[in-house]
C-alpha cells in the first residue's frame, strides 16, 4: 500500500463537529493543517489539536473562487467538509454543497494538488426529494468532473460528544413530555462514530490507492429511529412517551419550525430533514466502507453513555455511568 508523504493539507470547514476531529486525525498522521473557515478568530481552539505551529486557521469563503485558491497555495492535499443541514440567508444548499464543492475541486485541479477528499453523505442522490441529498449528489458530480481522482466519503448519521443528533433529542427529552416517532420510527439508520469518520478522512487523504474511490461509512449496527429514541431515554433515565408522527404532519411541523432559521436560530426539525427520514440511511450493499480503510467500526453503545448522562436529572451533577459501574462492582 503506497502513501503520500504528509505535507500541507487545507481543510475547508475544519471547525465543525466532524471537521475538528478530522483536523486532529490529520495532524496525528503528520500533516501540517491549514483550516479554511469563515471565522478564524473563533477557531483558534483547533491549534492545540496538533504540535506547536502544526495547525493554522485562515479565513476563507468557499463560495469565493479567489478565497479558495488562496487557501490552497502551497498545499499538496485538500479536504472539503463544508456542509449545512438547513438553509439560512445566503447559506444555501446550492451555494455550499454544489458551487462551493466545485470551487474547491477546480482550484485543486488548477493547482495540480495531489489529493482531494470530498465529504458527502449516505443518501446522496440526484433524484432525491430531499434538497440536502440532491445537492450532496450534485456536489459529488461537480467534484468528479473537475478532479476525477478525488475521494468521496459518505458517512451515515455521525455520533459523538457534541453531535447534533443524539444531543438534540436528549435535550428535547429534558424539556418535553414526549418525543416524536417521525414516520412511526421505522426508518433504519447506521450511526457511525465521529472518530472513525475522522480517521477515514485522514487515511483517504494519505493513501495513494484511495484515488477515485467512494467510501460509505456506517457503524457496526443498524438501528431504527425509534430504537435510537428508546436508547436515549434509557441512558438519560427519562420516562417520556413516544408519539407516532406521520411523515405528512412532520413535514408541516418542519416547515413551520424552519422559519426560526431566518432569525439565526437552529430549527429543531426542517421539512427537508423529514423528507430525508423517509428513506433508510444505510451503507449500500457491496459498497467500500471503513473496513476497506483498515478501520474497525465503533458501536454507538460504546461511546454515547459518556456524554448522554449529562441529560439525566441533576444535569452535570448527575451520577455518570463510570460512577455507577464503581458502585455496582
Amino acid at each position: 500500500m503506497s502513501a503520500f508523504s504528509p505535507g500541507l493539507v487545507t481543510v475547508f470547514g475544519g471547525s465543525g463537529f466532524v471537521g475538528a476531529q478530522a483536523v486532529r486525525a490529520l495532524a496525528k498522521a503528520g500533516w501540517r493543517v491549514r483550516v479554511a473557515v469563515r471565522a478564524p478568530n473563533i477557531s483558534y481552539d483547533l491549534r492545540p489539536l496538533g504540535e506547536v505551529g502544526q495547525i493554522q486557521p485562515v479565513r476563507c469563503d468557499i463560495t469565493s473562487p479567489a478565497d479558495v485558491a488562496t487557501a490552497l497555495k502551497g498545499a499538496s492535499a485538500a479536504v472539503n467538509l463544508v456542509g449545512i443541514l438547513h438553509e439560512g440567508g445566503k447559506r444555501t444548499f446550492q451555494a455550499l454543497h454544489v458551487d462551493g464543492a466545485r470551487n474547491v475541486a477546480e482550484a485543486c485541479a488548477a493547482a495540480r494538488i495531489d489529493r482531494l477528499v470530498q465529504v458527502s453523505a449516505i443518501g446522496a442522490n440526484p433524484e432525491s426529494d430531499s434538497d440536502y441529498a440532491r445537492t450532496k449528489a450534485a456536489g459529488e458530480m461537480a467534484v468528479r468532473v473537475a478532479k476525477p481522482d478525488a475521494v468521496i466519503i459518505r458517512p451515515s448519521i455521525v455520533f459523538g460528544a457534541g453531535d447534533g443528533f443524539l444531543n438534540r433529542f436528549a435535550s428535547l427529552a429534558v424539556m418535553a413530555p414526549a418525543l416524536p416517532l417521525i414516520g412511526g420510527g421505522e426508518t433504519k439508520l447506521q450511526p457511525v462514530y465521529v472518530g472513525d469518520v475522522a480517521e477515514a478522512i485522514a487515511r483517504a487523504t494519505t493513501r495513494a490507492d484511495a484515488a477515485g474511490r467512494t467510501f460509505e461509512l456506517g457503524g457496526p449496527a443498524v438501528w431504527t429511529f425509534g430504537d435510537v429514541l428508546k436508547y436515549i431515554l434509557r441512558e438519560t433515565k427519562r420516562e417520556r412517551a413516544l408519539v407516532p408522527l406521520p411523515f405528512g404532519v412532520a413535514r408541516i411541523i418542519g416547515s413551520l419550525a424552519q422559519i426560526t432559521a431566518g432569525f439565526g436560530i437552529t430549527p429543531l426539525l426542517t421539512k427537508d430533514q423529514v423528507v430525508s427520514l423517509e428513506s433508510d440511511n444505510l451503507v449500500a450493499p457491496g459498497a467500500e466502507g471503513l473496513a476497506a480503510l483498515g478501520i474497525e467500526p465503533t458501536g454507538l453503545e460504546a461511546i454515547a453513555p459518556a456524554y448522554l448522562w449529562r441529560y439525566r436529572k441533576g444535569g452535570q451533577f448527575a451520577e455518570s455511568p463510570a460512577a455507577e459501574t464503581l458502585v455496582t462492582a
